[in-house]
C-alpha cells in the first residue's frame, strides 16, 4: 500500500523544512489576524450572489437552513482541521496534512485540487468583481463602460480590463507581504461587516411573513441541494489553514481563527437569507445582485447602492484571501519539489513567495481576463468537500498510528465527529451536477499524469 501511496513525511520533517532560510515564511499573524482573514474569504459571493440563486433555484425562503446545514458539515470538518494546523503549523492546508497521514500520492492530489479551487475561484470573483462595478457605474453614477474592455471574448467585448486590474492590485498585496495583506483585510472586513447590518437592520423592517409562504418549498431536497451550492461560500477557514506558517502562535490562534470566522459568518449568513428571502418572493432572487435587488424593489434606492457598494468590498477581499490560499498551497509543494523548486522561495526582503505569487496573478488575470466565466461554484465545491473529507480520514488515520504526539488542540468525540464530517461531504458532493463530477475526474486524471511522469522523481520525501 506504501509504494502505492507513495512515501510519508514525519511531521518533524514538514516543520524542519519550513525552518529553511531563503524558504521560511514570516510569522506575523495573529489569533484577531486569522479570524478575519476567515471572516474575509467567506463573507463574499456567496452571501451577495449564492442566497439568491439557490433560493430560486428549489430551496425557497429554506435556503436560510441549507446555509445552516453547510454550516454543520463544515463545522465538523472545521475541528479536524484545528487538531491538524495546531499540531503542524506549516503552509499548505490540506496538502499538508495527507503528506504526514497518507502519503505523497494522495497530498499531490490534494494540492493540485487546491490549487485548481483558488486559482479558478479567485478568477470567477474577479469578474464578478468586474461586473458589480461596471453595475454600480451605470446605476448609480450613469456611466455606461464600452463593452470591448468590461467583457471578455465571448460575451462581447475584447478584456475583462477591471477583473486584471484588481488581480493586479491583490497581487501587489500578496508580494509586499502577509502583515500588508492583514491589514487591508481588517478594513475590508469591517466595512461588508457595516453592511451586513445595515442589510439585517433596515431589510429587517421590509420583511413580509407572505413571502415566508411556502417557507420549504422543495422539501429536504430543495435544502440539501441548496446547501450543495452554498457550500462555496463557507471555505474560508481552509484558506485561514493554509497561513498556518505565518502564524505568531499557531496552536492557540489557529483554533480560534477558523472556528470563530466560521461561527460569526454563519450567524450572518442565515440572518441575511432570513431578510432577503423575506423582503421578496424568492422566485425573484435569481439575479447577479439578489441582496441590492431586493432593495431596489422596496424603494430603498441609496440602501441598494451601499449594498453594492458593500459588495464590491467584500468580493475584492475574497480575491485577496483566496489567491493568499493559492500561493500557499503551490509554495508549500514547490518547497518539497512537487512543483518546479523555484516556486518554493521566498523574497529576501519580504518573506514572502514573491514567485509563486507572480505565476499565481498571471493564471489568474489571463481566466479572469479573456474567459467567460460564469458559474463555478460547484466546481470548488466538490473540489473542497474532496479536501474535507481527506482532513477528516487524516485525523483519525493519525490518532490510531501515532497516539501519544502531543495535540494542543484535540477533536472532541472522535471518532463520531470525523466520521460525520465524510459522511456529510460525500452526501453534499452527490448532491452536485453530473457535469461538474467530470471535470473534476478529468482534472484529477491529469494530476495524475503530472505526478507520476514528473514530480514524484523528484520529490524530497522518500529520497536517502
Amino acid at each position: 500500500m506504501r509504494a502505492v501511496l507513495g512515501p510519508r513525511k514525519t511531521i518533524e520533517q514538514t516543520l524542519a523544512a519550513a525552518d529553511v532560510e531563503g524558504s521560511r515564511l514570516r510569522r506575523e499573524l495573529g489569533a484577531f489576524d486569522l479570524f478575519l482573514l476567515g471572516v474575509g474569504v467567506i463573507v463574499g459571493a456567496g452571501i451577495f450572489v449564492l442566497t439568491g440563486t439557490a433560493a430560486a433555484g428549489g430551496a425557497g425562503p429554506a435556503i436560510s437552513v441549507s446555509f445552516a446545514v453547510a454550516a454543520v458539515v463544515c463545522a465538523l470538518s472545521a475541528l479536524c482541521y484545528a487538531e491538524f494546523s495546531a499540531m503542524v503549523p506549516a503552509a499548505g492546508s490540506a496538502y499538508t496534512y495527507a503528506y504526514a497521514t497518507v502519503g505523497q500520492l494522495v497530498a499531490f492530489i490534494i494540492g493540485w485540487d487546491l490549487v485548481l479551487e483558488f486559482t479558478i475561484g479567485a478568477s470567477a470573483v474577479a469578474v464578478g468583481f468586474a461586473g458589480y462595478l461596471d453595475s454600480l457605474l451605470d446605476q448609480v453614477f450613469g456611466v455606461t463602460l464600452p463593452e470591448a474592455i468590461a467583457a471578455p471574448p465571448g460575451d462581447g467585448g475584447s478584456v475583462n480590463v477591471f477583473a486584471i486590474a484588481v488581480v493586479a492590485l491583490v497581487g501587489a498585496l500578496l508580494v509586499r507581504g502577509v502583515r500588508l495583506s492583514a491589514r487591508f483585510n481588517t478594513w475590508m472586513v469591517a466595512l461588508t461587516v457595516l453592511v451586513l447590518l445595515v442589510v439585517i437592520v433596515v431589510g429587517g423592517s421590509e420583511i413580509r411573513t407572505a413571502n415566508w409562504e411556502p417557507f420549504n418549498p422543495g422539501g429536504w431536497d430543495g435544502i440539501v441541494d441548496g446547501a450543495a451550492v452554498v457550500f462555496f461560500a463557507y471555505i474560508g477557514f481552509d484558506i485561514v489553514a493554509t497561513t498556518a506558517e505565518e502564524a505568531r502562535r499557531p496552536q492557540r490562534d489557529l483554533p480560534i481563527g477558523i472556528l470563530g470566522s466560521l461561527a460569526l459568518v454563519t450567524v450572518l449568513y442565515v440572518a441575511v437569507a432570513l431578510v432577503v428571502t423575506g423582503m421578496r418572493p424568492f422566485a425573484q432572487l435569481d439575479s447577479a445582485a439578489p441582496v441590492a435587488d431586493a432593495f431596489k424593489a422596496a424603494d430603498r434606492d441609496w440602501i441598494a447602492a451601499f449594498v453594492y457598494a458593500g459588495a464590491l468590498v467584500a468580493i475584492l477581499n475574497t480575491v485577496l484571501v483566496l489567491m493568499l490560499g493559492q500561493s500557499r498551497v503551490a509554495f508549500a509543494m514547490a518547497r518539497d519539489r512537487l512543483l518546479p523548486a523555484r516556486l518554493g522561495t521566498t523574497h529576501p526582503r519580504w518573506g514572502t513567495p514573491h514567485r509563486v505569487t507572480l505565476l499565481t496573478v498571471g493564471a489568474v488575470a489571463a481566466l479572469a481576463g479573456f474567459v467567460p466565466l460564469t458559474t463555478l461554484a460547484e466546481l470548488v465545491s466538490i473540489g473542497t468537500l474532496f479536501a474535507f473529507s481527506l482532513v477528516a480520514a487524516g485525523v483519525l488515520v493519525l490518532r490510531r498510528s501515532d497516539p501519544g504526539r502531543e495535540r494542543p488542540f484535540r477533536v472532541p468525540a472522535l471518532p463520531v465527529v470525523a466520521l460525520g464530517a465524510i459522511a456529510g461531504c460525500v452526501y453534499l458532493a452527490t448532491k452536485l451536477d453530473g457535469s461538474t463530477w467530470v471535470r473534476f475526474l478529468v482534472w484529477m486524471a491529469l494530476g495524475l499524469v503530472v505526478y507520476t511522469g514528473w514530480s514524484r522523481h523528484r520529490a524530497l520525501a522518500g529520497r536517502a
